[in-house]
């Protein structure tokens, strides 16, 4: 159907790939143990977005232009480092909430309860990014869902939108749920400050680590 050869396989791989730790994992996880469950599945959306995003590009053959040039694929490779580079350092930098005095909320408690939707947007905003600035994605797509449509079928553009569509779904469905889980292991220690501090800084020094590999690794 539609060209697309060896759909069994393909589904197992996509599943395998997406339970193997990379910037996105790290991505929803530092999410989840910062801000909570909440926060780690709007990240999930963002970075399924961005799968939409590289779906779309490779369907088209825009993916396939940015990997054969050097140049742009290296813009990219160390645009999407340093943004990485960028959340690990302020996750360790963080500074700690401080703990209400009273019953009452407090006027900043106040002020980020109101810009709660605004903070959702970001932490969306902040997923897609990070999945649409990542080089390794980019190859992913123009090397990996080629193989499973045949060369000689009519409905190539189709039949990349499709295995686009279910690598999207699956991927987010595991994403979705490595942030409930890492939501729910953080939400016993949100009344300890010091592990929950312990926590941003192991994340964020991933996030340092994870850029600094992508900025050194090679095609």
């Amino acid at each position: 159907m539609l060209g697309i050869t060896g759909f069994t396989l393909f589904i197992v791989a996509v599943m395998l790939l997406s339970v193997t730790p990379g910037p996105d994992t790290a991505y929803i996880v530092g999410r989840s143990v910062a801000q909570g469950r909440g926060a780690g599945v709007v990240s999930a959306l963002g970075i399924a977005v961005g799968c939409i995003v590289h779906t779309l590009a490779c369907a088209f053959g825009l993916t396939a232009l940015l990997a054969a040039s050097v140049t742009a694929f290296t813009v990219v490779k160390f645009a999407g480092a340093i943004y990485l580079i960028y959340l690990g350092v302020r996750l360790v930098f963080a500074k700690p909430a401080v703990a209400k005095t009273s019953g009452q909320p407090s006027e900043a408690e106040e002020t980020r309860v109101r810009a709660a939707p605004k903070s959702l947007l970001q932490l969306f905003t902040q997923g897609f990014v990070t999945n649409v600035l990542n080089p390794k994605v980019v190859l992913f797509f123009v090397s990996f869902i080629p193989q499973f449509v045949a060369a000689d079928s009519p409905h190539k553009t189709l039949a990349f939108l499709a295995l686009g569509l279910v690598f999207v779904l699956v991927s987010t469905f595991w994403n979705t749920f490595v942030a409930w889980i890492a939501g729910s292991v953080t939400q016993r220690f949100s009344g300890t400050p010091s592990v929950k501090r312990w926590l941003d800084r192991v994340v964020g020094s991933a996030f340092v680590g994870l850029g600094i590999k992508l900025a050194t690794s090679h095609r």
